[in-house]
């Protein structure tokens, strides 16, 4: 009888091991896994900061955060939340071909809208 407890202790000891060598080896796969995600994401990021009256086709009034900016939007878009990442915002140098009277795009309730083909480049 006491063999059998002696075996039973000895094998739920080893399973406990082996069991914690698995999470380990887990852990450092998990954490290998995320160094390399984190690399490939800092290779694609863009430093890139913005100051208040910057023109990125519309206005920003404010730095939320650090990644976060409030632009001026049209009395005809106040549907639209007016804080943007800065993955969405792009330097605006002026062009007059970029002059878009917003009162000819129909938005619809759902925010959506036809598009229609202005001019065929090629």
């Amino acid at each position: 009888m006491l063999t059998e407890l002696g075996e039973r202790r000895v094998l739920g000891l080893k399973l406990v091991s082996e069991t914690e060598d698995k999470v380990r080896l887990i852990q450092d796969r998990l954490k290998a896994a995320f160094d390399r995600q984190k690399s490939y994401t800092y290779l694609k990021r863009r430093d890139i900061e913005y100051f208040v009256r910057d023109f990125v086709f519309l206005k920003i009034l404010k730095r939320i955060g650090p990644v976060a900016y409030q632009l001026k939007l049209p009395l005809e878009l106040d549907r639209i939340h007016d804080v943007f990442h800065v993955s969405m915002l792009r330097r605006y140098r002026s062009d007059l071909s970029h002059i878009v009277v917003v009162e000819d795009i129909e938005v619809r309730p759902d925010l959506t809208f036809e598009e229609k083909s202005i001019q065929i480049l090629e």
